[in-house]
């Protein structure tokens, strides 16, 4: 059921001109083009609002400021080819550049690429960028040693499970694929950082995605919901083996707001989860 939208909209939802917002079916190819198209017209300000926690050659995998260069959860990286799926803007691909690795970033945004290259000329690292859909990995069979995804794409393709296999894929055997993405308890609570962001107001079994439309109708932006059982189930089934699934306690330092996460939700319950697996040898 949709409805009309709150008032403390982001600029893109103005932008495209959101009229209602909910949970409602939708397809792969709408969420596709509603993907593109938000992130699109949100790149600019999205960056003006996240820029400087993200940095430009970082690694940081959520809100609560846990980096790559704390946890080494890729492993070594040194040498190894990197896919970054959802790169946005790429600051996790030029820190890997910056480590030795041979990293790779796409996204389905030209505005976020469009980022990424600005801060390529800035930084003077540049990686190789491609613009495609994460569930058609323009790559061959084991062309990568190593994927990466830092609230990248998961939440937003329609079919995750088809991307866990895509990712399989293009993985060497032996290769690790580690990403970061909304903890499904969030699913549950409105996103607010205050205490109204504390109550229950959603079922954790609500699969349908949540949808903002246009006047049209038409879908501008999508996120899916995964239960913890059902990313468990998507990896293994792609034929994962899970090493390690991730719930970042919120550090004491770390007194910034973003979105809904906050000090305060992150003292209750954990905002982000990052899932570690490997391909079998």
């Amino acid at each position: 059921m949709l409805n009309p939208p709150t008032e403390d909209n982001l600029p893109a939802a103005d932008d495209l001109g959101v009229t209602q917002v909910g949970y409602a079916p939708v397809s792969v190819d709408a969420s596709r083009r509603a993907s593109r198209r938000w992130w699109d017209a949100d790149a600019d300000d999205y960056h003006r609002r996240h820029g400087d926690f993200l940095g430009e050659v970082d690694f940081v995998w959520g809100p609560e400021g846990w980096r790559e260069s704390d946890l080494r959860l890729l492993g070594e990286v040194r040498g190894a080819r990197v896919l970054e799926v959802g790169c946005g803007s790429a600051p996790c691909s030029r820190w890997l550049a910056a480590q030795g690795a041979e990293p790779v970033g796409l996204d389905l945004s030209g505005g976020m690429l469009a980022h990424a290259q600005a801060a390529a000329a800035r930084t003077g690292i540049t990686v190789p960028l491609v613009q495609a859909d994460a569930l058609a990995l323009p790559f061959a069979d084991a062309s990568f040693d190593i994927a990466c995804s830092s609230f990248g794409a998961v939440p937003f393709v329609a079919d995750s499970a088809l991307l866990m296999r895509e990712v399989f894929r293009v993985l060497v055997p032996g290769g690790r694929w580690v990403f970061s993405t909304n903890h499904p308890m969030a699913w549950i609570f409105p996103d607010d950082p205050t205490e109204r962001g504390l109550v229950a107001m959603t079922s954790y079994f609500e699969r349908r995605p949540y949808v903002e439309v246009d006047a049209d109708g038409v879908p501008v932006y999508v996120e899916h919901h995964r239960t913890m059982g059902d990313r468990i189930r998507e990896l293994v089934g792609a034929g994962f083996i899970v090493r390690d699934v991730i719930e970042p306690e919120w550090p004491a330092h770390n007194q910034r707001e973003w979105g809904q996460w906050s000090p305060l939700r992150g003292a209750i319950f954990p905002g982000t989860v990052i899932f570690v697996a490997d391909k079998p040898d």
